[in-house]
C-alpha cells in the first residue's frame, strides 16, 4: 500500500456560506490530518476573516503560492485572489458565486496537472455561480466536463450506506423519459466497479430500485420496470454479479434490508438522496463516481442561515476529507492487487 501523504485539494465554496467555517472546523483537528497534505483554494483574507469571527485562534495555516510547496500533516493556504472581498455571512449574493469559480477553477488545473491527488468541494450555491457564469447544474456535473467524462455517477455515502442516482440534477418532468435500458445499465455497471475499486469490495450487492410507486405493481402503475429496468438487472447479474431488484422505494428505506447490500441504484435524485438524507443527514458524503481522479463533498449546502455563528456541524466534511483519502488509497491498491494476482489470492484468503 502506498504511504505518500494524500494531497488533498480543497475548494472554499460559497465565501458568505458555511463553506468555510466547515472547512477550518474539520481541519482543526489534527489528528485527522496524519499522512494528509491539505489544501485549501481560497485567500488568505477569507480564513482569516472566519478564524477571528468564529474565534478559532488555535487554527494555523501554511501559506503558499503552489502546491509543491505544501507541508504534510499542515494546513496549506493557497491565495487564488489578492483583491479585498466583501465578505457577508449568511447573504446570497455575487461574490459568492465568483470566488467559489475562481476556487474551483484553481483547485481544478492543479488535479489535472497531477499536483493533487483529490479533491474535496465545499458547498456553493447555484443561483450565485450562475450569476457568474457557471454552465453547470452542480459539481459533478463541472469535474465530469473537466476530466472528459461523460458518463459519472452521484453516489452517496455513510458509514455502511451507499446511494447512486441515474439520473441525477435533471427537472422532475423529464426523469422517466431518462430511465433507457443504455442509462440504467451505464450507472449500474459504474456503481459496481466503484464498489470494487473504490471501496475494496470483491463482489458487491447491489440493490435497484424501481422507478414508480410500488415499483409499477407488474405494470399496474407503469411499466419501466417490467420493460426497462428489470432486463438489466437480469441481464448483469446473468453475468455472475449480485445485482437484485426491483425493489419499491419506500419499503425498501424503510426496511432493514438496506443493511444487506453494499450499494443501492435509485432512478432519480430526491428517491435515493431522500431516503440517504433521513438516515444519514449531517454526516453523509458526496462521492463522484466514474472520474479518473476522486472528488468528495459534504452532502448538505451553503445554509446561509448558520453561516458565520460557529453553529454549522463539520462532521459531513470531515467524512469527505477521510472518505476521498481512503479511496485514494483503495484505488492504488486495487492496481496493484489487480496487477499482481498472487497478491490478491493472498489478500482473498485473508478476508474469509
Amino acid at each position: 500500500m502506498n504511504s505518500n501523504p494524500v494531497r488533498v485539494g480543497i475548494t472554499i465554496g460559497d465565501i458568505n456560506g458555511i463553506g468555510p467555517e466547515v472547512v477550518i472546523k474539520a481541519l482543526s483537528d489534527q489528528d485527522g490530518l496524519r499522512n494528509t497534505t491539505p489544501v485549501i483554494y481560497a485567500s488568505t483574507k477569507v480564513i482569516s476573516f472566519y478564524k477571528k469571527q468564529l474565534e478559532l485562534n488555535e487554527f494555523n495555516f501554511n501559506s503558499i503560492k503552489n502546491p509543491a510547496e505544501a507541508l504534510p500533516g499542515k494546513v496549506n493556504l493557497l491565495n487564488c485572489w489578492e483583491e479585498d472581498v466583501e465578505i457577508i455571512p449568511g447573504e446570497k449574493n455575487a461574490n459568492g458565486g465568483k470566488y467559489a469559480m475562481l476556487s474551483m477553477d484553481a483547485t481544478a488545473a492543479d488535479l489535472k496537472a497531477g499536483k493533487l491527488d483529490v479533491v474535496v468541494t465545499a458547498p456553493i450555491n447555484k443561483d450565485c455561480v450562475r450569476e457568474a457564469g457557471f454552465k453547470f447544474p452542480g459539481h459533478t456535473e463541472y469535474f465530469a466536463d473537466q476530466f472528459g467524462q461523460k458518463d459519472v455517477l452521484m453516489f452517496m455515502c455513510a458509514d455502511k450506506l451507499r446511494v447512486g442516482v441515474v439520473t441525477g440534477h435533471v427537472p422532475l418532468k423529464n426523469v422517466a423519459a431518462l430511465i433507457t435500458s443504455e442509462s440504467v445499465e451505464k450507472k449500474l455497471r459504474l456503481m459496481l466497479t466503484s464498489l470494487k475499486e473504490d471501496f475494496g469490495f470483491s463482489k458487491p450487492k447491489i440493490a435497484v430500485l424501481g422507478l414508480n410507486p410500488h415499483a409499477g405493481d407488474r405494470g399496474t402503475i407503469g411499466n419501466e420496470e417490467m420493460e426497462i429496468i428489470l432486463p438489466v438487472v437480469e441481464k448483469i447479474r446473468a453475468e455472475g454479479e449480485l445485482v437484485f431488484g426491483c425493489y419499491s422505494a419506500d419499503g425498501f428505506f424503510g426496511s432493514s434490508n438496506i443493511k444487506n447490500f453494499d450499494g443501492i441504484l435509485s432512478m432519480y435524485h430526491d428517491q435515493g438522496l431522500t431516503g440517504f438524507k433521513s438516515i444519514s443527514f449531517d454526516e453523509g458524503v458526496n462521492f463522484t463516481a466514474g472520474l479518473p481522479v476522486v472528488r468528495t463533498s459534504p452532502d448538505h449546502g451553503t445554509a446561509y442561515d448558520l453561516a458565520g455563528k460557529g453553529k454549522a456541524s463539520e462532521l459531513s466534511f470531515r467524512n469527505a476529507f477521510l472518505m476521498a483519502c481512503e479511496i485514494h488509497r483503495n484505488r492504488i491498491n486495487h492496481r496493484e492487487l489487480t496487477s499482481n494476482p498472487l497478491k490478491s489470492q493472498k489478500v482473498e484468503k485473508e478476508r474469509e
